[in-house]
């Protein structure tokens, strides 16, 4: 039976176009009912802590698994992000490969992210969970000589670490518009290894999944502290052999992590459905994702009834790392968003905007993901994928689960689990380095446009983040 839906309800709704059009209520699961115990707790209810759980539970149904979640399973980045099932990992090949000691240890990290895009796609169509998964590739545009030269870079790259073109591919004008007829294409990357989904349809129905293999989700319990294999909330205590710290762009939250993982927030829009005429005049016939080569991150995808979603980055980051509902909507922002749109397809000047929204993502000080198990500490972790967490989350809750279990195999062997990064800078310096690095790289494409050439001031502080 159908029922009205309630003003929480709605609210929570609102939170994106994700949410607004997920099926089903979004009305939160019963909180912790007090003190517990388990084998492993998962702090975080967003793809990181299912994925976890999932391949857990599904190795050793005998674990006693609980997760843990401050609102609903989804409510994060993993409802709200641009949709992008990739197998992007935030540093560069020749940055992991420096970091493990080996180009072999990179290029394996880089084909068990390959290979996860597939995987969530089985894990999906498995559990019926109807995400709209639609494996098209990415195509990232060259729009200028500078977006070109590093374009031939990127596959360059590919190639010293052992990718072809069934990887990795450069495009000519030519062949880049025949994926997305965007304005003044000089060229493309593509890759196949990528999928449009929709994100709260694949967050809820992974709970859901979870939930069926008898793992319950304890939701609008918040979490305050993690210590020891004690997981502290307003609700009880749930002690555990092992705490896994799912939490991403949220773990700042935490006491004691405060300077762990930077939360930097990334915003989005939704137009209305467009007609047919229109789609032709755009392309992204396969659902391609897509992006351009500029600096300052954007990130687009066709949906499946029909709009364009399309976001990038460019909202400050927040003194404290502080995270506020009023933050995910930036109109200045927002705005920007939409001129970059029309800039790349002109036919939608005048399309109706029907969502805007955002969200805060996790950003570790040197940009490099990482999963691990620390058993002296009783605590696990997962996370800092800087935007690019719908592959490799599923990636981490396989490894975690290896891990979890004492198992070694190819996936505990890759260079990102066990790593370490730097915390970040206190206050006000972390703030100071964020904003600022924020304003370098949307000047260094503005200076290349004007000026032709690769921007020192971008090339300097590449070395600081991913590059």
């Amino acid at each position: 039976m159908n029922h009205a839906p309630t003003d929480a309800d709605t609210s929570r709704r609102a939170l994106s176009f994700w949410h607004d059009t997920v099926p089903g209520g979004l009305d939160p699961r019963p909180g912790l009912p007090g003190d517990q115990t388990a084998d492993i707790a998962i702090v975080g209810a967003g793809y990181t802590g299912l994925w976890t759980a999932y391949y857990l539970k599904r190795a050793d149904p005998a674990l006693r698994i609980v997760v843990l979640e401050a609102e609903f399973a989804g409510f994060g980045a993993s409802g709200r992000n641009g949709g992008w099932c990739s197998a992007i990992f935030p540093s560069s090949l020749t940055k992991v490969a420096k970091v493990a000691g080996s180009p072999a240890a990179a290029t394996a990290l880089q084909r068990a992210l390959n290979a996860t895009v597939d995987e969530v796609g089985r894990i999906a169509a498995a559990e019926g969970i109807d995400c709209h998964y639609a494996k098209g590739g990415t195509v990232v545009l060259a729009r200028t000589p500078v977006q070109l030269e590093r374009a031939h870079e990127e596959v360059e790259e590919g190639r010293a670490f052992g990718f072809g073109e069934e990887d990795l591919r450069l495009l000519s004008a030519d062949e880049a518009t025949q994926h997305a007829h965007a304005a003044d294409v000089l060229g493309a990357t593509f890759t196949p290894h990528c999928a449009a989904i929709h994100p709260a349809r694949l967050a809820r129905g992974l709970a859901a999944a979870v939930e069926r293999l008898g793992v319950p989700i304890f939701e609008r319990t918040l979490v305050t502290e993690i210590r020891d294999g004690v997981v502290r909330t307003p609700h009880g205590t749930v002690r555990a052999e092992i705490v896994v710290r799912a939490t991403e762009g949220y773990t700042a939250t935490l006491r004691g992590f405060k300077r762990a993982i930077a939360p930097v927030y990334s915003l989005m829009l939704a137009t209305e459905p467009l007609s047919d005429e229109t789609w032709t005049a755009i392309g992204l016939t396969d659902r391609q994702t897509f992006a351009d080569h500029r600096h300052l991150i954007i990130y687009g995808q066709r949906t499946a009834d029909g709009r364009l979603a399309f976001g990038g980055r460019g909202a400050p980051y927040h003194f404290g790392s502080s995270i506020k509902p009023e933050y995910d909507r930036e109109l200045r922002v927002h705005a920007e968003l939409r001129s970059v749109l029309v800039e790349l397809f002109p036919v939608l000047d005048d399309v109706k905007i029907t969502h805007t929204w955002g969200g805060a993502l996790g950003v570790p000080r040197d940009w490099f993901a990482s999963v691990g198990v620390d058993r002296a500490a009783k605590l696990a972790w997962a996370g800092g994928y800087v935007g690019d967490g719908v592959g490799a989350s599923n990636l981490a809750g396989r490894t975690l689960a290896d891990l979890l279990r004492g198992e070694r195999t190819e996936l505990t062997e890759l260079p990102w689990v066990g790593h370490r990064s730097p915390r970040w800078e206190p206050e006000p310096a972390r703030w100071l380095g964020a904003n600022l690095g924020l304003r370098v790289m949307s000047a260094a494409d503005a200076e290349e446009a004007r000026t032709g050439r690769p921007s020192r001031r971008a090339a300097i502080f590449g070395r600081f983040i991913g590059h």
